[in-house]
């Protein structure tokens, strides 16, 4: 048994989810039943037993309800971006796309539940791709800051941010449309691979065998091509 079974003065009585959770299942319970469109803010609060005021608190509207975990994934991802200790901006962003699909494996069936609602609703679609541009928003923010000063930074940032944000939905929808049958992060670190591949350090970092190193050769004037050839060869220990 565990310690929050029971507790003092509330003798057999099972405990209540938090109202925040009560509130999203009442909704999702009603949305199946009736409809998205046909449920209204009171049906859900009187379904869940609580006020109007409540569901505010939590929600401030009901298109959140079918969304409500987007924002503190957002504050997740924007700490983590924030704590940058990687020398790699373009795998940072891809591990910070990952926070994502962590927050869909969480509850695979609510996920699935609610791809199939968003995708039979065009309110729904439309509220989803605002918050989509927000996880790009970041992602562009963080690789600007990173790429502050080169030639064409800005868009470079801009790119990479569209590129990880495309990967991650193409690999997380095909795990949904799998009703979240399989390994999802394999799905989506596969998708992330051809960003990282395109646009970072590339396959030979993702096998652990480092960057590239810059090798300085001095050479006499006038040496001929192959000998300058071989001298490098020889630096580099394949003489």
């Amino acid at each position: 048994m565990s310690s929050s079974s029971a507790a003092p003065g509330r003798g057999d009585r099972a405990e209540k989810p938090p109202m925040r959770d009560a509130l999203v299942a009442a909704a999702f319970r009603l949305f199946l039943e009736r409809g998205y469109e046909q449920t209204t803010v009171d049906d859900i609060v009187a379904l869940a037993g609580v006020g109007r005021r409540s569901f505010f608190r939590y929600f401030p509207s009901k298109e959140d309800v079918v969304f409500p975990d987007h924002e503190r994934c957002l504050a997740d991802m924007t700490a983590f971006l924030a704590a940058d200790f990687d020398d790699d901006p373009v795998r940072r962003v891809c591990d910070a796309a990952r926070l994502v699909l962590l927050m869909y494996a969480e509850n695979p069936a609510f996920s699935v539940q609610r791809y199939r609602l968003t995708k039979s609703v065009p309110g729904l679609r439309a509220y989803e791709l605002s918050v989509v541009w927000r996880y790009e928003r970041a992602l562009a923010g963080f690789l600007r800051g990173r790429f502050a000063g080169l030639p064409d930074g800005a868009l470079r940032a801009d790119v990479i941010a569209a590129a990880v944000v495309a990967a991650h939905n193409n690999a997380l929808r095909s795990w949904l449309r799998s009703d979240g049958k399989g390994d999802a992060e394999a799905v989506v670190d596969h998708a992330l691979g051809h960003v990282r591949a395109a646009f970072g350090a590339g396959p030979a970092v993702a096998a652990g065998e480092g960057p590239g190193d810059v090798v300085v050769v001095v050479s006499r004037r006038g040496a001929p091509l192959w000998r300058v050839v071989q001298e490098l060869e020889t630096t580099l220990g394949r003489g």
